[in-house]
C-alpha cells in the first residue's frame, strides 16, 4: 500500500516506518518543513496546512504525533500536549476525507491513559472511559478528532497504547540510569498497574492493523499487564542491580507534580481484548522477555 505517516521521525516511527517498508509499503512521511524527496510531504497543523497534492492516491495513513508527556506539565505543557494531538489528528483526518479516492484506513495512536486511574479493575475495549482527569480528556479529544475520516467512511483504528518497552526512549531509558547505578525501586505504593508492550508488538500490530479488518478503539498493551513493584523487581532481575530504593509517592509529586499523580502513581490493568479475538499473536506477552529484547536493542 500507499502509506502516509505523521510522527515518522519519532521514537515510534522511527522503528514502524522501516518495517513497513520492508514489508513492500510505499511510505510518505509528514514533514514541518519544505519537502526535500519524493518521500516527504510538507504540511503545517498549527496552520492546518497541508500539500494535498502530495497525498493524492494514498490507501492508508498512520498517525503518530503527539508531544511527550513525561516532563512536568504546565498550563503551557499541557496545552502543547492537547493540541499537539487534536490539530495533527483533525488535519490528517479532514484531509483524508476530502480525498478522491479515499484511503482505506487510519490507524492513529492514543494512550490507555483514557480510562483513568481505575484501580485493580480489569479494562478492555468496552470499559467506560475516565473521567475528571487530563489524561482520560485528552484522550477522548485525540479520538474524537478523527470524526472526518468515519465520517467519509474510512476505517478508523483507534490505538489505546500501553507503555512501549524500548531502550532508546519513553520510561524505560529514563530508568535505566539510575537502576544501574542500584539506586531503582518502586514508585510510591507499588500497586499501580502498568500496561506495557514490546516494541516489536508495536510494530506488528501497526502493520496488523493496517493490512486487517480492525476498526473502532484497540487496546495496545501485552495481555500480562504487571504492577509498578512487579516491573521494577523485573528490571532490576533483567540488569542485575537491587531496586532497594523505594520513591514515595510525596517525592514524585514534589518533583513532577500533576504529571506524578497521573502517569506514575496511578496506572490501568489493560487487556487487548479486540486484538486477540482478531487473532494477533504476540510475540513478547510476558514482561521478562520482553525487557531483555528491549535491552538487546
Amino acid at each position: 500500500m500507499k502509506i502516509v505517516v505523521s510522527g515518522a521521525s519519532g521514537l515510534l516511527g522511527s522503528a514502524l516506518v522501516p518495517a513497513l517498508e520492508a514489508a513492500g509499503h510505499d511510505v510518505l512521511r509528514l514533514v514541518r518543513r519544505d519537502a526535500r524527496g519524493d518521500d516527504e510531504v510538507a504540511w503545517d497543523p498549527g496552520r492546518r496546512t497541508v500539500d494535498r497534492d502530495r497525498l493524492v492516491g494514498v490507501e492508508a495513513a498512520v498517525n503518530l504525533s503527539g508531544a511527550t508527556i513525561g516532563r512536568r506539565w504546565t498550563a503551557s505543557r499541557k496545552a502543547e500536549i492537547l493540541s499537539s494531538r487534536i490539530d495533527t489528528t483533525h488535519l490528517l483526518a479532514k484531509t483524508l476525507a476530502e480525498l478522491e479516492p479515499r484511503p482505506q484506513v487510519l490507524v492513529s495512536a492514543g494512550g490507555i491513559g483514557i480510562y483513568g486511574d481505575r484501580g485493580d479493575e480489569i479494562l478492555t475495549e468496552d470499559s467506560a472511559l475516565g473521567a475528571e482527569a487530563f489524561l482520560p480528556e485528552v484522550g477522548k479529544a485525540w479520538e474524537a478528532a478523527a470524526d472526518p475520516a468515519r465520517g467519509a467512511g474510512i476505517r478508523v483504528v483507534g490505538f489505546r497504547q500501553g507503555v512501549v518497552l524500548t531502550r532508546h526512549g519513553g520510561i524505560l531509558e529514563r530508568l535505566l540510569t539510575p537502576f544501574k547505578l542500584g539506586v531503582g525501586g518502586r514508585l510510591g505504593s507499588g500497586r499501580q498497574w502498568l500496561s506495557w508492550v514490546a516494541l516489536d508488538d508495536f510494530v506488528t500490530a501497526y502493520r496488523f492493523a493496517l493490512e486487517g479488518e480492525l476498526a473502532g478503539p484497540v487496546n495496545l498493551a501485552a495481555p500480562n499487564p504487571v504492577t509498578n513493584a512487579q516491573f521494577t523487581k523485573a528490571l532490576g532481575k533483567a540488569i542485575r542491580r537491587p531496586t532497594i530504593f523505594p520513591v514515595p509517592a510525596l517525592a514524585a509529586k514534589a518533583v513532577f507534580g500533576e504529571m506524578a499523580e497521573e502517569v506514575l502513581l496511578e496506572g490501568q490493568r489493560a487487556l487487548p481484548a479486540r486484538l486477540l479475538d482478531a487473532g494477533f499473536d504476540f510475540a513478547y506477552p510476558e514482561l521478562d522477555a520482553a525487557l531483555e529484547r528491549a535491552l538487546e536493542e
